[in-house]
């Protein structure tokens, strides 16, 4: 009787091919691994998220999310066993700081992202180090008070967030005729209400308050209207990567249970920052404090 040939399934045979594929795609997401071969980490900063990722007067990134991040570092050489680390920086925007990660060019991005469930289908999160609510920031004298008076007015954005969407959602069934007009980055999208070219300028309330904290003549501006979302700011990095996650997050949550992250938050928004000393002045608001409790990073 003729022996019978061992039969393969399909899917077999199409999980043996995909296998160096599978393990090249799990090395290139470790980050850990990444850093021991590299010596280095790269931090993406945003150059005015003024208090969180900014550059100071000598041009280097300084803020709140970078001071987390070089606190992550530290237990990344502890974990590693690796006297130095060097940190590099890259530089990134609204539109950018997704594909940068992902791609490998930035291992963490310490900027002012918004932890979005859909933005997780694409990179991973920290738990929330900042929550705050999207308002809008005006001239005071202009009369604009509510999302109602924004009709037949012309709206910045910046570029890649999701201000404009949320504007529209608010206003659903009520046919507000606006204009929008997307700044590179947050100082460009101040600089056009600023200089007279929108009415409007909608972002999350405490880059506003930074922006108008660092303008020429403060009490120009104010912030305004009803929120159009809570939102929950982490730091961002490629996902599949269970690990340096994991790090992140002990890291993070161990942070806000010592009470390290209250005083690095009264360092950056209660206190006079480089260059010019200005003081923002955000009281650690509710949602904030809550995060603080209760870290997570489960996004919205």
């Amino acid at each position: 009787m003729p022996k019978l040939r061992p039969l393969f399934s399909f899917a077999a045979v199409l999980a043996a091919a995909l296998m160096p594929f599978a393990a090249a795609q799990a090395q290139e997401n470790d980050t850990l691994a990444k850093i021991k071969a590299s010596g280095a980490i790269t931090f993406g900063y945003r150059e005015s998220s003024f208090g969180f990722s900014y550059l100071d007067g000598n041009l280097k990134p300084i803020g709140y999310s970078l001071d987390i991040c070089n606190r992550i570092v530290e237990a990344v050489k502890s974990e590693l066993k690796m006297p130095a680390v060097e940190i590099k920086y890259q530089a990134v925007t609204s539109a950018n700081r997704i594909p940068l990660v992902q791609n490998g060019t930035v291992d963490i991005e310490c900027g002012s992202t918004t932890n979005l469930v859909e933005r997780q289908k694409l990179v991973a999160f920290s738990p929330d180090i900042f929550r705050y609510n999207v308002r809008m920031l005006v001239k005071a004298d202009s009369g604009i008070r509510s999302i109602a008076d924004l009709q037949g007015k012309t709206v910045a954005t910046t570029s890649g967030t999701t201000s404009f969407r949320l504007l529209r959602e608010a206003d659903r069934g009520r046919s507000l005729e606006v204009t929008n007009l997307a700044g590179k980055d947050h100082s460009d999208s101040f600089l056009l209400v600023e200089s007279g070219r929108a009415q409007a300028f909608v972002l999350d309330d405490i880059l506003l308050a930074g922006q108008i904290a660092n303008a020429r003549n403060p009490k120009d501006f104010l912030i305004t209207g009803e929120s159009l979302r809570t939102e929950n700011q982490s730091l961002m990095f490629r996902k599949d990567d269970p690990a340096f996650k994991a790090l992140v997050d002990r890291v993070v949550s161990g942070m806000m249970k010592s009470g390290e992250m209250e005083k690095l938050y009264a360092k950056w928004f209660m206190s006079p920052i480089p260059p010019k000393g200005i003081n923002i002045n955000y009281p650690l608001n509710a949602e904030t404090k809550d995060a603080f409790a209760n870290p997570s990073s489960k996004g919205i």
